[in-house]
């Protein structure tokens, strides 16, 4: 039987097993996000965990040269080698892409912070994938796998039943956000903040407001709610965010 101490050397049958499990590991995180349409998939997730592989067996593998072929320059040049480097980059490297696919709509609500984290926790398995802890990136990628895609079921559940409700509403002048407001007082609901947007649709100037509200035990569903919301004539769009 194949001892688990030759994979974690550099040699090309553990590099192949490690970029197979990149490639498993990555694909099946990027898959969750794409069955619900996220910008990073299979393909983002993947790259990311076999570039974060590649790299951090680059540095094992400078660090296993400089003390066998490589150490005679080595030793007159007389440069000191810190493998660990090459994980810090890949972190910081991931940050970029992270930064880039967290957006903040026209609502005022940011989307993608999963979608960056999840891009960040794919690189860092990758980088143990690289160093040969394979125990770790197991138990990292279960761990992952389960938050991604069952989760939000557990979330959405949660987000239905709060008490709390932050809705967007858009409605044709700010003369209007008074009856909203009084219309919201009939379906038993406190407001506890509005933010006012100014915003632009079909180039036409409309209101849009944030309603952060609180509901009481007798208020209704949050999709009654919004039902009973956009049927008011001087409403627009009503969307929960």
């Amino acid at each position: 039987m194949l001892e688990l101490g030759t994979l974690r050397e550099i040699n090309l049958l553990s590099l192949g097993v490690r970029l197979l499990l990149g490639i498993l590991f990555g694909g099946f995180l990027g898959m969750s996000r794409n069955i619900k349409q996220r910008p990073a998939g299979i393909r983002t997730y993947m790259l990311v965990c076999i570039g974060a592989i590649l790299t951090m067996t680059l540095g094992q593998y400078e660090y296993a040269m400089v003390h066998t072929l490589w150490k005679d320059s080595y030793q007159n040049l007389g440069v000191g080698l810190d493998v660990s480097r090459y994980g810090a980059q890949v972190i910081n490297g991931i940050g970029f892409l992270g930064a880039g696919s967290i957006i903040l709509s026209g609502t005022n609500k940011i989307k993608g912070m999963t979608t960056a984290a999840g891009l960040w926790a794919s690189g860092c398995m990758g980088i143990a994938l690289g160093a040969g802890f394979y125990e770790g990136a197991i138990i990292g990628f279960t761990i992952l796998f389960v938050c991604l895609l069952f989760l939000p079921v557990i979330e959405d559940s949660m987000f239905l039943r709060s008490k709390n409700m932050n809705v967007y509403v858009e409605f044709r002048s700010i003369k209007s956000l008074k009856h909203v407001i009084e219309l919201t007082k009939t379906l038993n609901i406190s407001i506890y903040e509005v933010d006012v947007i100014n915003n632009f649709n079909d180039q036409r100037a409309f209101m849009g407001a944030n309603f952060y509200m609180q509901l009481d035990k007798s208020a209704r569903k949050h999709s009654d709610i919004l039902m009973a919301l956009s049927e008011f004539d001087e409403i627009c769009n009503v969307e929960e965010i």
